[in-house]
């Protein structure tokens, strides 16, 4: 999976510089919660299991929506100060929270049994 922009830099040279350094940061982000959801998954039950690999599928399509952009200011306005823009862009989908619904529905159903 490429991470190379989708075209040439746009920005001032000094704020191409930043998004440089910025963006190896944002990867590792990606990678620390692609992992720490993978650990989980490895401890789920095959259906839970199912769903947080479907989380990380869009985790990985938000990486490379992210890191394919080529506007430095986007990676210095939005991406400066890591907290949690990795788990907001993958909350804030919609088939993420289409998981969670089927999720609560099967906990209901159990809890039901």
């Amino acid at each position: 999976m490429s991470t190379t922009p989708k075209g040439p830099w746009v920005g001032t040279p000094s704020q191409i510089e930043w998004a440089e350094r910025i963006k190896p940061l944002i990867s590792a982000e990606f990678d620390r919660v692609s992992e720490a959801l993978g650990a989980v998954a490895r401890r789920q039950s095959t259906q839970d299991r199912l769903d947080t690999l479907a989380s990380i599928a869009i985790l990985e399509e938000k990486r490379q929506e992210v890191l394919t952009r080529n506007e430095a200011g986007y990676f210095i306005k939005n991406w400066q100060e890591l907290t949690d823009q990795v788990q907001k862009l993958v909350r804030d989908d919609p088939r993420f929270t289409a998981i969670n619904q089927g999720r609560a529905a099967r906990r209901n159903r159990e809890d039901d049994e």
